[in-house]
């Protein structure tokens, strides 16, 4: 809808795929920028802006992030949208974390921000918080200029969606909302059962403050291998599949990413096969 050949996007790296992806497909080009810890995200932001030529059309970001699980402030939501109105840049934020936050904290919206709705839109997904993953069913808000390209696109691609999961959409937003904070404390306690077993089983992880994802740092033991190699190691010695950080970009390699898809039970069963593995390997 707004994307062509010719057109440069930019997008953080390590990313959810469909989001450099997305840019393939419409025949435009990516500019990936590192967001890593170390590296000063607006400086590669930045500098990304001013190498590229010709000058980037979007950029897309997602926070609370997949599969970083990364939170930010208003603070860096003001930066965006200050950067994105000087070099004159759309912003398309994927919030579809929003609600599944955790330990007090709130995931802004960069709608929040005064003037953001001059260049920005935010997408919003009903399978998170609302459990309905599949029925594939959202919407975005913000900038009318996007919002009606999205309304253009959709038009041709397809005749609406399919109207019972649009009233379960509606009565979902519209109903009470206890349900939400049932999903929110369901992956707590999960978050809370793999990265305390998991640092008890000697691989220390950082518990993230919001999404269904754990984002685990390569135990230094294994780092040479990558995260293709030790994804592959972890699901025929230990039985537990991740995801390779590298399916999400070149600078998730040193990276895996555990979904926080089963129950208490099964993922104590995950981190017992992985204890085992290590101390096969004399890790432990």
């Amino acid at each position: 809808a707004t994307l062509g050949p010719g057109d440069t996007v930019l997008v953080p790296n390590p990313a959810y795929p469909i989001h450099p992806y997305g840019v393939v497909i419409a025949g435009a080009d990516v500019s990936h920028v590192p967001l890593i810890p170390g590296v000063d995200f607006f400086d590669e932001l930045e500098k990304a802006i001013v190498e590229s030529w010709p000058k980037p059309k979007m950029l897309i970001i997602n926070f609370p992030g997949n599969p970083t699980a990364q939170c930010v402030e208003l603070d860096f939501f003001e930066k965006i949208i200050a950067l994105a109105k000087e070099h004159k840049i759309w912003v398309v934020h994927d919030i579809a974390y929003v609600d599944i936050v955790f330990d007090g904290y709130k995931a802004p919206s960069i709608l929040q921000i005064e003037g953001a709705k001059d260049i920005a839109v935010e997408f919003f997904s009903m399978s998170k918080s609302y459990n309905m993953p599949g029925w594939r069913v959202g919407y975005m808000c913000g900038n009318k200029e996007l919002v009606s390209a999205l309304a253009r696109i959709k038009s041709y691609m397809d005749y609406g969606t399919f109207a019972p999961i649009q009233i379960a959409a509606i009565a979902a937003l519209e109903g009470p909302q206890e349900c939400v904070a049932e999903i929110c404390e369901m992956y707590r306690k999960r978050r809370d059962v793999l990265c305390d077993g998991l640092t008890s089983a000697g691989w220390p992880v950082e518990k993230p403050k919001a999404t269904m994802f754990v984002w685990a740092k390569i135990p230094e033991a294994y780092q040479a291998m990558g995260s293709l190699e030790f994804s592959k190691k972890l699901l025929a010695e230990a039985k537990v599949a991740v995801a390779p950080g590298v399916g999400f970009g070149q600078y998730g390699d040193d990276h895996v990413r555990f979904g926080l898809i089963e129950n208490e039970h099964r993922t104590r069963q995950a981190v017992r096969g992985i204890r085992n593995m290590f101390k096969k390997d004399g890790v432990i």
